[in-house]
């Protein structure tokens, strides 16, 4: 279990508690990975470390996705949120290119959980958006820590990367933790109906870096909380 860790000028720090599993095989529709279990032990949540056993080109940073868990999204493919589409996207660009993807549990909801979660949605169908939404039940609009994350990524030997992600705010938090981002990579998918407001929201109150093709997608419903 990691107590501390060393930054590039040598002055320690206090690391953020996780401990490590046995490195496996995963195959997948996507190829074959490799996969190791992390524990936060100030949390006691799992995270999974999913890699592709290929390293990336010579002088090319490895791709990481931290890929916050939405049960909506990724298991029941839900259309209110692009995160399924997302983790698809990223592990066949993981798996071509080389890098790490993080599955960081407890992250449902941004933070707040599976059940507000459906609360949100409650919310959001009666015309507030997933900001507003969070802020009606007294919730953070993001509650999410990277705190293990980073410590993952460090313990990995993952400290300089190219972020899978649309949102500027991971770059920062995983600077703060000694993570250095040299490229951000985006996973804008296509954008639908059902989840095209919620897209706009955090484009344009969360500053996500999205384009948004408005004319093939135009809002029928409200979309997801994540």
């Amino acid at each position: 279990m990691t107590t501390s860790t060393v930054p590039a000028n040598g002055a320690r720090r206090p690391g953020h508690p996780v401990t490590s599993g046995p490195v496996v095989k995963l195959p997948t529709a996507f190829g074959e990975f490799i996969a190791q279990a992390w524990i936060d032990e100030e949390t006691g949540a799992e995270h999974l470390a999913v890699s592709s056993p290929e390293p990336p080109a010579p002088g090319v940073a490895p791709l990481v996705r931290l890929h916050s868990e939405c049960l909506t999204g990724d298991v029941f493919g839900s259309y209110r949120c692009d995160c399924g589409e997302q983790l698809a996207y990223a592990l066949g660009l993981i798996r071509e290119q080389g890098g790490t993807l993080l599955y960081l549990r407890g992250h449902e909801g941004r933070g707040i959980g599976l059940a507000n979660k459906i609360r949100a949605y409650s919310l959001q169908e009666a015309g507030f958006d997933t900001v507003e939404a969070n802020e009606q039940l007294g919730l953070p609009v993001d509650g999410r820590s990277y705190h293990a994350a980073a410590q993952i990524l460090s313990e990995m030997g993952l400290t300089h990367i190219r972020l899978l992600s649309n949102n500027p705010d991971k770059q920062n938090r995983l600077a703060q933790a000694g993570v250095h981002v040299v490229e951000m990579v985006r996973t804008e998918v296509p954008s639908r109906a059902e989840n095209l407001r919620y897209l706009q929201t955090k484009k344009e109150r969360m500053a996500h870096l999205l384009t948004l093709d408005v004319e093939a997608a135009l809002p029928t419903t409200h979309p997801d909380n994540h």
